[in-house]
């Protein structure tokens, strides 16, 4: 993992240059189903893989659920493609309750059991939710250990103004995200464009990349053409889909294709 100049790169995956990285998240209730789901992606469909951690049964109780979930994925991963691990608070939309504790146990499985940025059994980022307790910490021990940290904030109730985003990114910045990401849930078309400011606005001078959704299918045009603004990735689903709005990551890609490349 390296980072300059607003670029991270792990393993062979750019974000923050060229188009936006698509995203798989893999939704499974086992580590032998996760397993097999990212065994079975189709070559080239994904430039990253999220594992949803917070969709294994019993996760938040077994940490070490987590780690073979980790290793098991990383392992039937081709060695190129980076894998995100991530459990989603119920909070924030997540699958499964968690307390603070549960979740910091999740992620100091993660954490564990990280190889460094070219191991073979660890994950190579992690997502902390900027409204975590102590997020500051968490993040730099996540870092300590040679993981990429994503610190995200997800808003299933609303959209905030674009400033109001803006500085929610920023908030992400200082706690140390190598990525920021917010994610909102837009009601009108004003929303829309609210994110796609606010990603415009913080993207223009931000020293690391910014990942931005708004999510359901008003806000599919974020998911397609949020790279045009400056998010720096995207997310699309092969099976089933780990937030409202997610598309086929195939057409996805010939979306990207033609918005990216055709000049």
């Amino acid at each position: 993992m390296t980072t300059s100049d607003g670029v991270l790169r792990l393993r062979g995956t750019t974000l923050g240059a060229g188009r936006p990285q698509v995203c798989v998240p893999i939704v499974a209730r086992t580590p032998d189903a996760a397993a097999d789901a990212a065994r079975a992606l189709p070559a080239g469909a994904a430039d990253v893989v999220e594992l949803r951690l917070d969709h294994l049964t019993g996760s938040a109780r077994e940490p070490a659920l987590v780690r073979t979930a980790v290793a098991a994925v990383r392992a039937a991963l081709p060695t190129d493609v980076p894998l995100l691990a991530t459990f989603r608070s119920a909070r924030e939309g997540g699958a499964q309750a968690a307390d603070d504790a549960a979740y910091r146990a999740v992620l100091d499985a993660v954490t564990a059991g990280a190889a460094g940025p070219d191991g073979p059994h660890g994950a190579d980022a992690v997502d902390v939710e900027l409204a975590t307790p102590g997020v500051a910490d968490l993040v730099s021990h996540a870092q300590a250990a040679g993981l990429a940290v994503v610190v995200s904030h997800h808003d299933f109730a609303g959209t905030p103004s674009a400033a109001e985003i803006v500085a929610v990114l920023r908030r992400q910045r200082d706690a140390g995200a190598d990525v920021c990401k917010v994610a909102v849930m837009p009601r009108d078309p004003d929303d829309v464009l609210a994110l796609l400011t606010a990603t415009r606005a913080f993207a223009r001078d931000a020293d690391r990349p910014v990942v931005t959704v708004a999510m359901g299918g008003l806000g599919l045009v974020t998911r397609l053409a949020g790279g045009v603004f400056g998010s720096a990735m995207t997310f699309g689903s092969v099976g089933p889909a780990s937030a409202p709005g997610q598309v086929d990551a195939a057409a996805l890609r010939e979306v990207l294709a033609l918005l990216h490349d055709a000049g």
